[in-house]
């Protein structure tokens, strides 16, 4: 049987990570969302249980309490987790497992998990980023300013990734996204009895 893998997708905020996603998930029938938990508040489009899990902090830290993630972190004053249970069954089944989360949280993964693949998305340029924040419009000059320092820190840590994407033009980062996943799909590891499938009718 045919195991599956995590990819997990991380890049500073603004830098289109959730556009990327979503434009893979309506190309791709056999990718598979992870749903995080997080402490901040929803923004407008958003849906509980979709998006996210919004959660409030004592239910996040019972959580946490309770080793029910795979991985959590605190992230521009809130909390981010990725719930256990849903990955881990989905590799079970075959499934690809999509993960968008911050550079805290793909490091702990790294030193938890074997079967993942860490792509990096990052922005044509800082300047870039900065315009993509501003117009996004959705956060205070306080949040905008964290974020873009934190954008800055988040891309020292594009080696620690197995590849990195330029997120200039969204179609382009989307099929070099899908060239990766085609690869990783061939990964001879990932089949089981493969070669007793193919050299079987010779014994």
């Amino acid at each position: 049987m045919k195991r599956g893998f995590l990819i997990v997708l991380s890049g500073p905020s603004g830098c289109g990570k959730g556009t990327v996603a979503d434009e893979l998930f309506r190309r791709n029938d056999d990718i598979v969302f992870s749903v995080s938990a997080t402490t901040r508040e929803a923004r407008p489009g958003e849906v509980d249980g979709k998006s996210y899990f919004f959660l409030s902090e004592e239910e996040f830290l019972k959580k946490v309490e309770n080793d029910e993630f795979l991985e959590y972190a605190s992230v521009h004053g809130h909390y981010y987790g990725t719930p256990k249970d849903f990955i881990t069954k989905k590799i079970e089944e075959g499934e690809i497992v999509l993960l968008d989360i911050d550079v805290q949280g793909a490091l702990q993964i790294k030193q938890k998990m074997k079967e993942v693949v860490f792509i990096f998305l990052v922005p044509p340029s800082m300047s870039e980023l900065k315009r993509r924040l501003v117009g996004r419009a959705t956060e205070s000059e306080k949040d905008l300013e964290l974020r873009i320092a934190n954008g800055f820190k988040e891309i020292s840590f594009v080696e620690e990734y197995d590849f990195f994407v330029v997120n200039d033009y969204l179609e382009d980062a989307v099929r070099d996204i899908e060239a990766i996943i085609k690869a990783e799909k061939h990964r001879a590891k990932r089949f089981k009895y493969i070669k007793d499938r193919v050299l079987g009718e010779n014994k």
